[in-house]
C-alpha cells in the first residue's frame, strides 16, 4: 500500500475522529487515581465510546486485541491488555485511545501519573513529551522523516533515555495503521518526503534504561527487557501546505 494523501473532506472527517480521541483522554483523567484498576479505565472510556459518542473503539477485536484501550503501566512499553491490577500511588500509565467515525480514525495516548510519581517517572515522561512536541514542530512539505526520527533519537539520548525501535508511529486514515512508518529513529535527510494531505502518527517511546524490550506471552503486552521505566505520548497528525495540523488536540489547545 502507498502512501495515501487524503482530500479536504477525508481530513474534515479525520478532524471529528481526532477530536473525539482527545475527548475520551480528557474525560478519563479524572479517573486515574490509586486503586482504580485498568479494566475498570477500560470499561470507562468504552461506554463513554459506544453510547456518548456514538463511535467504535478501534482496537477492540483488532487483530484479536480483547479491549478497547491499551493501558501500559511502569515498565509496559505498549499494548498493555487492561486487567483488574490496581493503579498504586507513583505509577505512571500511558492511556492508548484510537476511535472510529464515518469510517475514519482518530489516534492519540498520552501519560497519567498516580499519586505522587518518582522524580524518574517524572523526568522520563516530559522528555518523552519534549521529543513528540519536537517531533510534531518539524512536520511541513519537504522534510524527510528521517530528519523527524534523528530528532527525536537525539534529543532523548541527549537526556540519557533510549528510544524503543521495534514499534512506531504510522500513516493513518479509513485504515488504522497505512503506510508510511514513522521511525523515531533514524538518520537526516532519509526516509519519506513529506507533502500535504498526508495523515499519521508520532508517538516515540522512550526507556529510562536500554531500549530492549520483549514480547509477553499474551502476544499483545509489550515491556522493557531491565524492566526500567517507559513512557509514550501520541498525536495524529496533518501535513498542511505550509506545515502542520494536530488533529488530535482539543480546541484551544496547544502543544
Amino acid at each position: 500500500m502507498g502512501v495515501i494523501i487524503k482530500t479536504a473532506e477525508e481530513i474534515d472527517k479525520m478532524r471529528v475522529a481526532g477530536r473525539l480521541g482527545a475527548e475520551v483522554l480528557r474525560m478519563i483523567e479524572p479517573h486515574v487515581q490509586v486503586g482504580i484498576t485498568t479494566q475498570e479505565l477500560n470499561d470507562i472510556c468504552h461506554d463513554y465510546m459506544v453510547n456518548e459518542q456514538q463511535t467504535i473503539p478501534a482496537p477492540l477485536n483488532y487483530r484479536g486485541f480483547p479491549r478497547s484501550i491499551c493501558t501500559s503501566v511502569n515498565h509496559v512499553v505498549c499494548h498493555g491488555i487492561p486487567a483488574d491490577k490496581k493503579l498504586k500511588n507513583g505509577d505512571i500509565i500511558n492511556i492508548d485511545i484510537t476511535v472510529i467515525k464515518d469510517e475514519f480514525h482518530g489516534d492519540t495516548s498520552r501519560m497519567f501519573m498516580v499519586g505522587k510519581p518518582s522524580i524518574q517517572g517524572k523526568r522520563l515522561i516530559r522528555i518523552a513529551y519534549e521529543c513528540l512536541k519536537l517531533g510534531i514542530e518539524m512536520i511541513k512539505p519537504g522534510v524527510r522523516l528521517g530528519d523527524i526520527g534523528h530528532a527525536i533519537q537525539t534529543h532523548a539520548e541527549k537526556n540519557y533515555c533510549s528510544v524503543v525501535r521495534e514499534y512506531c508511529g504510522h500513516g493513518i486514515g479509513r485504515v488504522f495503521h497505512e503506510d508510511p512508518q514513522v521511525l523515531h529513529y533514524g538518520n537526516p535527510n532519509t526516509g519519506l518526503v513529506l507533502e500535504p494531505g498526508m495523515t499519521f502518527t508520532i508517538e516515540p517511546m522512550l526507556n529510562l534504561g536500554k531500549r530492549q524490550v520483549r514480547l509477553l506471552p499474551d502476544d499483545w503486552t509489550v515491556v522493557t527487557k531491565d524492566h526500567s521505566l517507559s513512557a509514550q505520548w501520541e498525536h495524529t497528525n496533518l501535513v498542511t501546505d505550509d506545515g502542520f495540523e494536530v488533529l488530535t488536540l482539543l480546541p484551544n489547545s496547544s502543544l
